[in-house]
C-alpha cells in the first residue's frame, strides 16, 4: 500500500545494496559515532533478525523529536492571544503576522532540511535539529516578560519557531530509509500523525501550564520545552543510528519540476495541510478576539482532529480513489468555511466554534487523499521502462508538495488580518477561502475524474 503521508523521504535515493556476493549479517555493525555501514531492510532474514528492531527504535525517537517541532512550530498560536494580557499593545494585523511567520519560515526550510540527511547523517540531524530547538524556546521564555520589546524583536523571535515545521521533512526522510517498501507507509504513517499531533498536544497543555499558581506565566511556554529539547537530543545521540551509503537525489527534484501535475498537487496541498496548519495556528486567536468570553482552552480541539482524521483520509482514499476523497474535502471545507460565516454573522459561538471542527475534518481528510494521488497520477500510463524515472519524479514531488502546502499556514492568517484591516470583518476572508476550495475542488475534477480527460480512465 502507498504511503498516504506526506513525506520528503523520497527525495534522497535508497541506501547502496551489498554486493551480490557478500552475505548479509544478521547483527548490526556499526562504527564510531553509530555509523551503519550495511543496511538492507529488504533482505528477509536481515529483517527479522536485526533491521526491524532497529528501525522501531530509530522510529520511536524520531517521532518524538518530530513531535516536539510541531510543538515549538505551534507555540506562538497559543502565547499570541495572552500577548496583551502581559501588557503587550498589538494590533490584530500585528498578532497574525506572529502567527504566521513561523509557518513561512518552516515551509521555507523543508526542502533543506529533507538534504540535511544524507549530508550529515540522520542521527547527527535529529541531534542538531533537536538543539536548534532551544532557540526558539528560550527566545520565547524570554522576550514573553519584556512587554517594552519591539515588534519588529517579536517578530524574530517567532520567526525562529520555524525550526521546528524543517522537523517534518528531515525525519521522514531519514526513518524512509529504515523500512522495507512492504512496511514503509506504514511507519511514516505513524511518524506524520505523531508529528502532527504536536500542533493539538501544544494548545492542550501550554495554556494549563502557564496557568498553574497565581497569574499567567507566559515564559513557562518556552521554558517547559528547553528540557525537552535536550531529551531528544540526548536520545538521538543514544539510541539513534546514522547510515552510509545514502545520497541527496537532486534529479527526483529536477523531474518533478519539469511535471505539471507537481504544482497541481501542491496548490491543492495548500488547502489541505495548509488549511489545517492556517486554521490550527489562527483559531486559538480567533476565538479570543471574536468570543472573548468563550473558553480558549477549547481551541486545541479542532488541531487534534485534524491529525486524526488524516490517516483516516488516506484509508478512505485507498479504497475509493485519491482524487474522489479529494474532492469531498473540499466540499467539506466549503461547507465548514460558509457555516463559520454563519456563525460570526450571528454572533454564535456554538456555529462557529462546531464550523471550525468541520474545517479540521475536512482538512484532515484532505491530507491522507491529496498524498495518496502523487504515486497513482505519476504512475498513470506509464510503461514498465519508465517507471523507475516516474517513481523519481513522484517522489520530488511529494517533498516539493509538502513544502508548498505549508505555505497555506501563513497565507491564512495574513488573510484574515488583511480582511480585518480592510472591511473591519473575518467574512470576506472566508468567502476567499471559499472560493479556493471549489477551485481546488474543480481543478481535481477537470484534471483527474472529467469524462475524456487524460487521466479520467485512471485510478486516481
Amino acid at each position: 500500500m502507498e504511503t498516504t503521508t506526506p513525506t520528503a523521504a523520497p527525495a534522497a535515493a535508497a541506501p547502496a545494496a551489498p554486493s551480490a556476493t557478500a552475505p548479509a549479517p544478521t547483527a548490526l555493525e556499526t562504527r564510531p559515532g553509530r555509523w551503519v555501514d550495511h543496511w538492507d531492510p529488504e533482505d528477509a532474514a536481515f529483517w527479522q533478525s536485526t533491521g526491524r528492531s532497529v528501525a522501531r527504535r530509530n522510529l520511536g525517537f524520531s517521532v518524538f523529536a518530530e513531535f516536539l517541532g510541531f510543538c515549538v512550530w505551534a507555540l506562538w498560536s497559543v502565547v499570541v492571544p495572552l500577548l496583551p494580557a502581559a501588557g503587550f499593545s498589538l494590533t490584530l494585523n500585528q498578532q497574525f503576522w506572529l502567527i504566521a511567520v513561523p509557518s513561512l519560515v518552516g515551509a521555507t526550510i523543508r526542502i533543506p532540511y529533507t538534504f540535511a540527511v544524507p549530508a550529515f547523517g540522520g542521527r547527527n540531524w535529529t541531534i542538531i535539529s533537536s538543539l536548534l530547538l532551544l532557540l526558539p524556546a528560550s527566545a520565547l521564555a524570554f522576550i514573553v516578560t519584556r512587554p517594552e520589546t519591539s515588534f519588529s524583536v517579536l517578530l524574530l523571535c517567532a520567526a525562529l519557531a520555524g525550526f521546528g515545521g524543517g522537523n517534518f521533512a528531515s525525519s521522514m526522510t531519514n526513518i524512509s530509509f529504515f523500512f522495507p517498501e512492504a512496511e514503509k507507509g506504514k511507519a511514516l504513517g505513524l511518524n506524520a500523525a505523531g508529528g502532527n499531533l504536536g500542533t493539538g498536544i501544544v494548545q492542550m497543555v501550554v495554556p494549563a501550564v502557564i496557568a498553574i499558581g497565581a497569574g499567567v506565566h507566559l515564559e513557562r511556554a518556552g521554558l517547559i520545552f528547553i528540557p525537552l529539547a535536550l531529551l531528544a537530543a540526548v536520545g538521538a545521540w543514544r539510541w539513534m543510528d546514522n547510515l552510509t551509503g545514502i545520497r541527496a537525489d537532486y534529479r527526483s527534484f529536477a523531474l518533478a519540476t519539469k511535471n505539471p501535475h507537481t504544482w497541481i498537487i501542491s496548490f491543492l496541498y495548500i488547502g489541505t495541510f495548509g488549511s489545517f496548519i492556517g486554521y490550527a495556528g489562527a483559531f486559538p486567536t480567533l476565538l479570543k478576539t471574536q468570543f472573548p468570553t468563550a473558553p480558549l482552552g477549547l481551541a486545541f480541539i479542532g488541531a487534534l482532529i485534524g491529525a486524526l482524521t488524516r490517516p483516516l483520509g488516506g484509508m478512505v482514499a485507498d479504497r475509493f480513489g485519491g482524487a474522489r476523497v479529494t474532492i469531498a474535502s473540499f466540499v467539506i471545507l466549503t461547507g465548514g468555511a460558509l457555516a463559520a460565516i454563519e456563525g460570526l454573522q450571528a454572533k454564535s459561538f456554538p456555529l462557529f466554534f462546531g464550523a471550525f471542527l468541520v474545517l479540521f475534518t475536512g482538512a484532515g481528510i484532505g491530507n491522507g487523499a491529496t498524498y495518496r494521488m502523487i504515486p497513482a497520477v505519476f504512475r498513470a500510463g506509464v510503461t514498465a521502462e519508465a517507471l523507475p524515472a516516474a517513481r523519481k519524479a513522484a517522489a520530488g514531488c511529494i517533498g516539493i508538495a509538502g513544502a508548498v502546502g505549508a505555505y497555506g499556514g501563513f497565507f491564512i492568517p495574513r488573510g484574515f488580518a488583511m480582511a480585518k484591516d480592510t472591511y473591519g470583518s473575518l467574512v470576506p476572508a472566508l468567502y476567499v477561502f471559499v472560493a479556493a476550495y471549489v477551485l481546488m475542488a474543480l481543478t481535481v475534477y477537470a484534471v483527474y475524474q472529467r469524462r475524456g480527460s487524460a487521466l479520467a480512465s485512471e485510478t486516481i
